[in-house]
């Protein structure tokens, strides 16, 4: 237990001093911190509609943040999750359009193409790094835009006829319920919220309770070892960004079925993808330090709409917070490097 208190310290720390630092920063502005927070609170849990607009915000987080944690667990850093995350989203719109099936196929259909989509994505970085040595930073970097700029060209020239956005998905491929609407006043709050939880048990079960991710973990650790007592390093390495991209394939999935029910063209990236890797820095990578961290990064987002239309504050301010929490956290790791270190001297 003490392990895992001690794993929360730093980033609640973080937390604390991004949210005195934002206060600071309201106040030199010349605009009141307490009435700010205020109003971000509000729009996050003021009534049922803010809270199921919060929990919709809150699910590609969790998956996002799923992606970056599981390779970063297992020594890889996949920077793509962006484009894993679109290619996922174009994909599951597609299925819910191209199909007409009855809803308990459809729907399933249509999630597990945006995993499958965005697995095949994270396998071009996964199988360059296992077989020519290419780093997945770079290959996954770049990936991102092609997932954007291809997906952009699908939307206009194959899906559509030269407009900038899908019709929408049947109604049988819809991750949105009449039940949530009832009780958050028809918020776009959808069954993605299960979806995201299952995959937390899921990505804590391969890590924790499996041969595999005790092997994919081990790789991580030291490859050459791991080749020595038998492992495929290569093999490992190809599975950890493939399960790595599924999760980031159903984030997008969770949008295009969920939130709009519909894939359009993009001017720039979603940022979701990007902010998956503070989630996971934020969670430790862990499985529920993924979903506090998702919490709190999509609870800010969900309720920095509120502030400038109770307060006038710009909601850019937290995007300031966010970037703070970022430093900190980045911060403890750095200052307890260095006291490592330092007791090292000492010795």
């Amino acid at each position: 237990m003490s392990k895992y208190l001690s794993k929360l310290t730093s980033p609640l720390i973080a937390v604390i001093l991004g949210l005195v630092v934002g206060a600071i920063i309201m106040l030199a502005s010349g605009y009141d911190p307490i009435a700010g927070y205020g109003s971000m609170i509000g729009g996050i849990i003021g009534d049922s509609y803010y809270v199921g607009e919060s929990v919709r915000t809150i699910i590609p987080y969790i998956l996002a943040g799923l992606a970056v944690a599981f390779a970063f667990r297992t020594g890889l850093f996949n920077i793509g999750v962006e484009g894993q995350l679109i290619v996922g989203w174009l994909a599951a719109v597609w299925v819910g359009i191209a199909f007409d099936l009855p809803r308990i196929v459809h729907l399933p259909l249509a999630i597990l193409a945006g995993a499958v989509a965005g697995a095949l994505w994270a396998f071009i970085p996964g199988y360059l790094k296992a077989k020519f040595r290419v780093h997945e930073v770079i290959v996954s970097i770049m990936l991102n835009y092609t997932a954007l700029y291809v997906t952009n060209y699908l939307i206009r020239n194959v899906m559509t006829d030269k407009l900038d956005k899908t019709e929408r998905i049947a109604d049988t491929a819809s991750l949105r319920s009449p039940f949530f609407e009832s009780i958050t006043d028809f918020s776009r709050m959808h069954w993605g919220i299960v979806v995201a939880i299952i995959c937390v048990i899921i990505m804590w079960f391969i890590l924790e309770r499996t041969k595999t991710g005790f092997e994919l973990k081990a790789v991580g650790f030291n490859q050459h070892a791991s080749e020595y007592a038998g492992m495929s390093v290569n093999k490992n390495i190809i599975l950890s960004m493939v399960i790595s991209g599924a999760f980031a394939g159903l984030a997008g999935a969770m949008e295009g079925l969920g939130t709009f029910g519909y894939a359009a063209v993009k001017g720039g990236f979603t940022g979701m993808g990007f902010d998956g890797i503070a989630v996971a820095l934020l969670g430790a990578n862990t499985a529920i330090g993924v979903v506090l961290a998702a919490l709190l990064f999509g609870g800010l987002k969900a309720g920095a709409l509120n502030m400038p239309l109770e307060t006038g504050i710009p909601s850019e301010i937290v995007d300031i917070v966010i970037a703070l929490i970022i430093f900190f956290v980045a911060s403890s790791y750095f200052i307890r490097w260095i006291a490592a270190r330092f007791k090292k001297g000492v010795k």
